[in-house]
């Protein structure tokens, strides 16, 4: 592994050169950066369409993610507000609110019978998919706003400042929102366990 490599591999950031590199054009620098980044924009997507929009989708605003890099990538100073990794975060949530907010609110019911561990016992399989499925329901019953920020939080581990410049909001509202999805959350597990 090289210099660069473990850099971009212990800092979970994509190098300065690397960078620079994307900046100007060189489309395997910029290669890199989609293969450093992908797996995380997928998932904050998914997180947030999975109910709504399926799969194809996902992998198709996944792809509109990077095209929006590609495009504006010039004008990203890493010394700016954000890190890349928030930057493009950024830009995939954007994206997923205008989807939620231009599609009708649906809810697609997976068949979870599948998802059983091999060693667990079929009751706590059985509590574990339960369990599972109303976090799932949860966050898809979240409002798109809710939902941005419980899973940049939640799933992304980004700080609540840097949450409040992706999304353009006030820390409070970011605290507020973040306080309510969780609420939500907390209530739909407490029926799960009062089903139990």
């Amino acid at each position: 592994m090289g210099a660069l490599a473990a850099e971009q591999k212990n800092s979970g950031e994509l190098s300065e050169l690397v960078l620079h590199r994307a900046k100007n054009g060189d489309s395997q620098a910029f290669e890199q950066l989609v293969v450093l980044y992908h797996t995380a924009v997928y998932q904050l997507l998914w997180r947030m369409l999975e109910r709504s929009s399926g799969q194809a989708r996902v992998e198709d605003l996944v792809q509109e993610t990077f095209l929006r890099v590609f495009r504006s990538l010039s004008r990203f100073e890493r010394g700016g507000s954000a890190k890349l990794s928030t930057w493009i975060l950024t830009i995939a949530t954007r994206l997923a609110l205008n989807e939620l907010r231009n599609q009708k609110k649906t809810v697609r019911f997976e068949d979870t019978t599948n998802d059983l561990s091999s060693g667990d016992r079929p009751d706590e399989a059985f509590q574990k998919r339960r369990v599972a499925a109303a976090i799932r329901e949860a966050v898809a019953n979240l409002s798109p706003e809710h939902r941005a920020v419980f899973v940049l939080r939640e799933y992304h581990g980004l700080e609540y400042a840097e949450i409040a410049g992706a999304l353009q909001i006030d820390l409070g509202t970011v605290k507020s929102r973040l306080s309510r999805a969780r609420g939500a959350l907390r209530k739909s597990l407490k029926e799960v366990r009062h089903d139990s």
